[in-house]
């Protein structure tokens, strides 16, 4: 892919498109995860290959796990017994989140030896403090020098007791999430229990939960409409053969589309009954005026060519946040998404980052407490504009959104978005042709 700046194409007329994307990070990296705690080798069936899973691959083989590629697929072996002693070893997690959350506790129970963890300069900034603490709590020696952030060394013994701990998660589900995922291996298991503001994307935690039962683990959460403990006892993981869903979050901007031109966009294999947050994606879309169905095929989005603007939490789909702020901006009233104070500790500070481009572009969105409030205004790029990506991939498909209505935007660095969707600027030009009559991919 060129690094360099990419055109994002502008809409010719209303798309007409059929897709199929790649499948999703999110539940790539907790197979990934669960297959290296299994007694016994495991299939990951159409896994995502972007960089943060490439990462997290790297990341297992350092810890003692055979991962090898059978076609589009992954079998991974889980380290040899007594494997993990030995010389330190160092673990770059990028700027991936699910990297450096979910494997410290993985590489307490894996490794008999020093595991140091660093990544991309951006990371260093990202919140990881509270999950450092529960391991501490847990019984894992941590040294990360007062910091509560990269980089630092998880002093792995082989064995960690577990037990009962509570942390604010409110920054980021996956510090629950980072330490679910190993509790089976912990001598006593692990109580999690979250004190604080809401968690934010309630779902990924969910997803956690179904799939450690998948794999054989017995996990209990609180009956509450948003639970805030979770206890998983110490037992065996066999993850088996696990096929990957399509990535829904890396849908949304093409779902996106559709609103955006009024036209229709169909997602292949879009489950039925998916592992993420497929109802409040919907949710949100139809309320901004799109029409969606789930046929044999996957869903198709349809856009009545009017965008209505909507008051929404996006708490359980803040990567929805940037794109969907693109299609407010367009819309025919005014919008207020909240829920997503987090973002700003993500990839980039992605509220400053997204207010500062749209408004760059003669828009009016405004940050809130916990969201943004967009109010829609004619957009124009100027010759030569460029729409930054900060190095973060949900900026540039924000800036796909946008540039199907206002012409000429331009955004550098566009090869950031592999860090989840390496073929994402040749996928969405290929849709952008279907607005010219041609067939969609």
């Amino acid at each position: 892919m060129d690094s360099g700046r990419w055109r994002a194409p502008a809409a010719q007329g209303p798309v007409r498109a059929r897709l199929r994307l790649p499948g999703s990070k999110s539940i790539t990296n907790r197979a990934l995860v669960l297959a290296a705690l299994s007694d016994s080798p495991s299939v990951i069936r159409g896994p995502l290959r972007a960089r943060d899973t490439s990462l997290a691959v790297a990341a297992l083989r350092v810890l003692g796990c055979s991962v090898s590629s059978s076609g589009t697929d992954l079998a991974v072996s889980p380290p040899a017994p007594d494997s993990g002693a030995g010389e330190a070893v160092c673990v770059d997690v990028g700027n991936a989140g699910t990297v450096m959350r979910f494997l410290p506790a993985v590489a307490a129970v894996l490794c008999a030896a020093p595991v140091a963890f660093d990544g991309d300069p951006r990371a260093r900034e990202r919140p990881v403090g509270a999950l450092l603490g529960a391991l501490r709590t847990l019984g894992v020696a941590v040294d990360d020098g007062g910091r509560g952030a990269l980089p630092f060394t998880v002093r792995g013994s082989g064995s960690v007791p577990g037990g009962a701990v509570t942390l604010d998660a409110s920054g980021s589900s996956q510090l629950v999430s980072g330490l679910l995922l190993a509790a089976p291996r912990f001598a006593g298991g692990v109580t999690v229990r979250h004190a604080g503001p809401p968690v934010p994307s309630l779902p990924h935690i969910e997803m956690t939960v179904r799939m450690l039962r998948d794999a054989g683990a017995e996990v209990e959460a609180d009956d509450s409409a948003r639970p805030s403990r979770w206890r998983v006892a110490p037992g065996r993981l066999n993850l088996g053969d696990r096929t990957v869903e399509p990535d829904l979050s890396n849908a949304g901007p093409f779902l996106a589309a559709a609103l955006v031109t009024g036209g229709s966009v169909t997602i292949l294999d879009w489950p039925a009954d998916s592992l993420q947050a497929a109802a409040a994606i919907l949710d949100v879309l139809t309320r901004m005026g799109a029409v969606c169905t789930q046929g044999p095929d996957g869903l198709t989005v349809t856009g009545a060519g009017v965008i209505h603007g909507v008051e929404a939490d996006l708490r359980d789909i803040p990567e929805l946040c940037l794109p969907l702020t693109s299609v407010a901006a367009l819309a025919s009233g005014p919008s207020a998404f909240t829920g997503v104070g987090h973002i700003r500790f993500q990839e980039t500070d992605r509220l400053a980052a997204i207010v500062k481009e749209i408004n760059a572009l003669g828009g009016d969105v405004t940050e809130l407490p916990d969201g943004l409030s967009v109010r829609p205004r004619p957009l124009r790029a100027a010759p030569g504009h460029t729409f930054e990506s900060y190095d973060d991939h949900r900026l540039v498909m924000a800036a796909a959104v946008l540039g199907l209505a206002v012409p000429g935007i331009e955004v550098p660095n566009v090869a950031t978005v592999g860090k989840t969707f390496p073929g994402f600027p040749a996928l969405w030009e290929s849709m952008a042709g279907s607005m010219a009559g041609e067939p969609g991919s």
